[in-house]
């Protein structure tokens, strides 16, 4: 089974997923996020899903950035939805500049490094295998 991560955005929201193995973290895709519970809705009807890491937004001070609370009333969403799934939660401090980062190392051309959409399923990505890290050291 697949554990899908969620970087939650106001626009847009990144996903990323694992293999079946769980061994891998792969981008995706982006999706506008007012349609974003209908595709989590129609993925998990395809394919099994274990476990879904929400990215938790955390200023560098540690308080609550200002889109926690809408991370955390779709997260309360998304649990009525699919009760039969786990939700975890990643501190994502950092993740959207480590993105950029790893977007401009990549060398792709100077249009796609704009793409915000890539940004989110990048810093997706980055979530979902850091906390993958995690877990295998034992920090779950």
């Amino acid at each position: 089974m697949r554990i899908l991560s969620i970087d939650y955005g106001k626009k847009r929201t990144g996903i990323a997923v694992t293999d079946p193995l769980q061994l891998i973290a792969n981008g995706l895709t982006t999706v506008e996020t007012k349609n974003l519970l209908n595709f989590l809705l129609g993925y998990v009807a395809k394919e099994p899903v274990e476990r879904i890491v929400i990215g938790l937004p955390v200023q560098p001070n540690g308080q609550p950035s200002e889109n926690q609370a809408r991370v955390r009333s779709f997260t309360g969403t998304l649990t009525k939805a699919l009760p039969n799934i786990p939700i975890d939660f990643y501190d994502e401090r950092f993740t959207s500049v480590l993105a950029q980062r790893a977007i401009l190392e990549s060398g792709l051309g100077k249009m796609k490094r704009r793409d915000k959409a890539l940004v989110d399923e990048v810093s997706a990505t980055i979530i979902l295998q850091n906390y993958m890290e995690q877990r295998r050291n034992g920090f779950s």
